[in-house]
């Protein structure tokens, strides 16, 4: 029978985000498609409120049924979860398994294998959690905002789901946004099998720039796992290469160098246009980062992309081919990489023609309809209602 109806679901942030775009972008291309997108939604404004418990996050008995009521009237082929946490919570889950509706997950942090969600402490990554196979160390350094109690409601959340086998009961398939990411989960517990790799898009195509502004340009959110550190560092030695720095976020008062400029935030289809006058996009980041829409939007426009040799990174960015890697937190690298990219003003148009036809060949949304059909055909043949 062909796929007609998807129920999306998403627990929005705060202050929105790349998971929140993805969201929206997915069910925009689906609707394009002719596909029925019933859209279920709740919001992270509703924890300034004080309506969230700790308990809520293991289980939502609120989100249960009115999951299952909506799904109970829009009668979908598959449920896609983008994220649960803290208020749909994995409850929604048992909702569709109740309908007899098949789950996909998409994991777009590593929130359901480390608390605070980056495997990273300290300034560099962290596995603790994963190597000990156990929650313990993050409870001892409250790696969840930084906060033992709100810590433990996350760890208690994890295990117990871990402990009703909700990961592999409950849920038929997962979509990890790279084959780092994928590794990553696997070797934290989840069935190898039912974790598929399904990349972000960008959409519409921008098209590419000409590169031709002489500006190397950061944009993204300016804090710490970002690498916005090393990024200004490396500026101390590179005083004549102008940087455009495009974001908003807690390190937005960091005293930036000469020939750094900060932009703030910036709305999108602004970032577009900088990227396409761009030399080089600026990437520093020290997290794994589980596949940067960013670093896709610049193959998009054809911009070569010097990225940290770190995580998902190498698998978007090819050295001397669509950009170049430096070591992960070294400074001095990234300035380096920097000033030979500069210098080489034609292979940098090489690397250009490159970013973009990576960018044809693996991110468009044509590419990722298909992949994103066959994932739910797969869910709805593999389903698992026992």
């Amino acid at each position: 029978m062909p796929l007609r109806t998807i129920l999306s679901v998403h627990n929005s942030y705060q202050q929105p985000g790349g998971e929140d775009g993805v969201f929206a972008a997915e069910a925009a291309l689906l609707r394009s498609k002719g596909l029925r997108v019933a859209q279920y939604v709740d919001s992270n404004q509703r924890i300034s409120t004080g309506v969230v418990a700790a308990a809520s996050a293991i289980w939502n008995q609120y989100s249960y049924r009115r999951i299952r009521s909506f799904a109970n009237e829009q009668h979908p082929d598959v449920a896609h979860f983008h994220n649960t946490f803290p208020l749909i919570s994995p409850a929604a889950y048992y909702a569709m398994r109740r309908q007899r509706i098949p789950a996909v997950q998409t994991l777009s942090n590593f929130r359901l294998i480390c608390p605070g969600g980056l495997l990273m402490r300290n300034g560099g990554p962290c596995e603790e959690c994963i190597d000990g196979k156990s929650l313990h160390p993050a409870l001892i350094h409250g790696c969840y905002r930084n906060s033992r109690p709100a810590t433990i409601s996350v760890c208690a959340m994890i295990t117990a789901h871990r402990a009703a086998r909700t990961w592999t009961r409950a849920v038929d398939l997962y979509i990890a946004l790279s084959r780092f990411a994928r590794a990553k989960f696997v070797e934290g517990g989840f069935p190898e099998s039912r974790v598929v790799v399904k990349p972000n898009f960008v959409d519409p195509d921008p098209g590419p720039g000409d590169g031709n502004g002489n500006y190397a340009l950061f944009a993204g959110r300016l804090s710490q796992e970002k690498g916005i550190c090393v990024l200004a560092e490396a500026w101390r030695q590179l005083p004549h290469i102008p940087l455009l720095v495009a974001g908003d976020g807690p390190m937005n008062t960091i005293a930036w160098p000469q020939g750094a400029t900060p932009l703030g935030y910036q709305p999108r289809e602004r970032l577009l246009d900088l990227m396409k006058g761009a030399a080089i996009l600026v990437f520093p980041s020290i997290w794994y980062e589980c596949a940067p829409l960013t670093i896709i939007e610049a193959l998009a426009t054809g911009l070569p992309v010097i990225a940290s040799n770190i995580g998902s990174l190498p698998e978007f960015v090819e050295h001397h081919r669509t950009g170049l890697l430096f070591r992960a937190g070294d400074a001095d690298d990234l300035a380096q990489q920097v000033r030979w990219a500069f210098d080489h003003p034609d292979r940098l148009k090489e690397m250009s023609a490159a970013a973009r036809h990576e960018f044809e060949a693996k991110y468009t949304a044509e590419i990722n309809y298909r992949r994103l059909v066959e994932i739910y055909e797969m869910a709805i043949e593999n389903v698992h209602y026992a």
